[in-house]
Parts: structure tokens; C-alpha cells; sequence
């Protein structure tokens, strides 16, 4: 096995696939970078801690940088691996072009940006805020969130056309309340664009209560909008959890199978290897 072969066995996905010892401390290890990265974003909005602590939190980000940049470096390197069927240069773009590769780059690019290009500065705090995507990047070490991501792909119709309903009942809502509330409400109800507000507080049943009909008509629908809310807010979770339990199901069924080709190497219970497969 050569030099390209052992990073690529090192920092690939495991898609179900047996792994070796290293490549799951390796996974660790990204896993923990990118938590106390994210950690750091935050901890760096407070004026206090950035005061106090801003030389080690901007090492840290450096730090984090090199890491980040040094795995994109590879995993396109290694991309000809992960995309046999390619060439070379087309398993590159197709690595590039991946929602997991476009999330990798744009986790390091704020920090490259402001070298090449002269920017505003209002233009490059804004540009900090994409450090956040460095959460998605767990996508490729969790089977969870994986399994969440796919969920979301295989039911978007369904969950689309839930929330168009959702729309067109907020619509309907604040046009009613609009005509009912009008007139004795002319300071809170003044057009259905600002009655929306009522209508997405009084269908999520948050109720601020900056916002209420007075009228006993306005309140009677504004009852029933709040416990029609109560159902409609439901649907898509009940789709993503229908769908949760199937996916939970499969998976369940994958790593039984995985433990009965390999009884000696892996757990007959979870299917994961009881030791290094190298």
C-alpha cells in the first residue's frame, strides 16, 4: 500500500464500511477540533473572554485552520480513490462540487479571503459567520446526522408540501383576522403583511401576546387558529419521525448483516469491529 493509499484509508468516509483503529481516532480527533472550534466562535462573541483571551482563541483558530485546510488538501488529493470511475481531474471537481467538499471549503475560506482580496471590513465579519459551517462537517463522522441529512432528502416533497400548506393557512390567518380586526385594531392590525406576525405567533402557539384580537369573533378564531396550529406544526414532524424510525430499522438490519460476514471481527450486537482490520 502506498503513501496516497494510507491517507486515503486514514480520513475516508466510512459509509457502513469496515475502518481501521486509525482512521477512527483520526475521526475523533476532527470530531473534537470542530466542537471546540465552534466553541471558540462563540466564546469570541463575548467582549470580556475575546479581551482576556483573544491571543490564545486567535492560535487556536489558526490552529484549527491548518488542520481543516491540511484534510480538504488530501481528501482532494485522494479524491481519484473515493471516485474510481473518474479521471483524476473529474474525481477532483465531482470532491469539489459535493455538498460535503463545497462545506469544507467554505469553512476555511474566511480565513484566506482577506489575503486576496481587499474587502470591506463590515464585508469580512459578516464573512466570520460561515466559520459556523464547520458544525456541518460532523455530517461525515456521524451516522446520525447522516442518517438525518438523508431523511430530510428522501421525504423533501412531502415536507415541502406540508409546509405550503402551513403557508397558505398563515395567509388565509392574518387576511381573516385583518378584516376582522381592522377596524377596532387599526395600530396593531394595519395590513395583512403585519397581521402575519399574529398569525405565524398564534399558529406556533408561542403567543407573545404583543399582538391579540379583541373582538369576541377575533377571539373566537384566534382560538381555533391556535389549536389548528397545534396539527399542522405536527405534520412535518410526524413525517420526519415516521421516517427516523424506518431509517433506525434499516440501519438495524445493515449492521446484523455485517456481524454475520464478519462473526469474528465485528460485534454481534452493534456490527462494529471488535479490533483493527489491518
Amino acid at each position: 500500500m502506498n503513501l496516497k493509499h494510507a491517507i486515503f484509508e486514514l480520513i475516508r468516509d466510512k459509509n457502513g464500511k469496515p475502518v481501521n483503529q486509525w482512521n477512527e481516532r483520526i475521526d475523533l480527533f476532527l470530531v473534537t477540533l470542530i466542537i471546540l472550534s465552534v466553541t471558540a466562535i462563540i466564546l469570541e462573541s463575548f467582549a470580556e473572554i475575546k479581551s482576556a483571551y483573544g491571543f490564545g482563541l486567535k492560535w487556536f483558530e489558526i490552529f484549527s485552520i491548518i488542520i481543516f485546510s491540511t484534510e480538504y488538501l488530501l481528501r482532494l488529493w485522494t479524491a481519484d480513490l473515493k471516485y474510481p470511475q473518474l479521471s483524476k481531474v473529474g474525481a477532483r471537481l465531482k470532491f469539489m462540487y459535493s455538498p460535503m467538499g463545497i462545506i469544507d471549503l467554505l469553512a476555511i475560506l474566511p480565513f484566506y479571503l482577506p489575503f486576496f482580496l481587499k474587502l470591506d471590513l463590515r464585508f469580512i465579519r459578516i464573512l466570520r459567520i460561515l466559520r459556523l459551517l464547520r458544525i456541518f462537517k460532523l455530517r461525515r463522522y456521524s451516522s446520525s446526522l447522516d442518517i438525518i441529512i438523508k431523511i430530510l432528502s428522501e421525504k423533501r416533497f412531502e415536507l415541502i408540501l406540508s409546509v405550503m400548506f402551513v403557508f397558505v393557512l398563515l395567509i388565509f390567518s392574518a387576511s381573516f383576522m385583518y378584516s376582522i380586526e381592522n377596524e377596532v385594531q387599526p395600530e396593531s392590525f394595519p395590513d395583512i403583511l403585519s397581521t402575519l406576525w399574529w398569525a405565524v405567533a398564534t399558529l406556533t402557539t408561542v403567543g407573545y401576546g404583543d399582538v391579540y384580537p379583541i373582538t369576541p369573533l377575533g377571539k373566537l378564531f384566534g382560538g381555533f387558529t391556535a389549536l389548528l396550529g397545534i396539527g399542522m406544526l405536527a405534520l412535518p414532524t410526524a413525517i420526519i419521525s415516521a421516517a427516523f424510525v424506518e431509517a433506525m430499522e434499516i440501519q438495524k438490519e445493515q449492521k446484523q448483516k455485517s456481524a454475520q460476514e464478519y462473526p469474528y471481527n465485528y460485534c454481534p450486537h452493534c456490527g462494529k469491529p471488535l479490533k483493527d482490520n489491518d
